[in-house]
């Protein structure tokens, strides 16, 4: 995750998730992610109406120009790209398993603009599949905000967010594994192998 608003909304729900899944809904405060909040955004898993926003912050609002609530999350995207992101939906509600993905996006002038995109699962009052939350953000300050809106967005390159990687959970997670942080980052030891 290279963008500071991706980096704060995962710490926050990893700390809310503890050893589960995925947090409530219920348990996101919008004061502890304040800074963040204008690029981050709620979806309803709802694949006939197209993941509809449940809610948007004001600078994901800004990129493309209006209000975007109750707006279907696949519109933003190029026709290329809409299978590929409604999979990736699928994939984060029902693997509860986060994901971040590069962008890129023009405005109807032109202007080419890269973002990043976090998305990860959220329960519902206990269903499992029933919301996502995540970050849209540019990687720095459109000079046309206000001016222009994004038009189509491309995917990218995507990577998903395993958190039975993530120390020191992945001790818990996976019984007898042991968590090494070598030179390269974290690395989750399995006992086993030839005897």
């Amino acid at each position: 995750m290279k963008h500071t608003s991706s980096r704060e909304l995962f710490g926050y729900w990893t700390a809310r998730r503890g050893t589960r899944a995925a947090p409530e809904r219920s348990e996101i405060e919008p004061a502890a992610i304040r800074r963040a909040l204008g690029d981050v955004f709620i979806l309803a898993f709802d694949r006939c109406a197209d993941h509809p926003f449940r809610l948007a912050g004001t600078r994901v609002c800004a990129l493309f120009g209006r209000e975007l609530r109750g707006q279907p999350f696949l519109d933003l995207w190029d026709a290329q790209s809409r299978a590929a992101v409604a999979d990736l939906l699928s994939g984060v509600s029902e693997d509860s398993v986060g994901a971040v993905a590069s962008l890129n996006a023009q405005t109807a002038e032109g202007w080419a603009q890269g973002l990043e995109l976090l998305v990860l699962p959220l329960r519902q009052r206990g269903e499992s599949q029933a919301r996502l939350i995540g970050v849209l953000a540019p990687f720095s300050v459109p000079f046309w905000l206000g001016a222009a809106h994004l038009q189509g967005l491309t995917l990218g390159t995507v990577r998903h967010l395993d958190p039975t990687l993530e120390a020191p959970a992945a001790a818990r997670l996976l019984p007898g594994a042991e968590v090494v942080n070598g030179q390269h980052g974290v690395f989750v030891v399995h006992q086993g192998g030839r005897s």
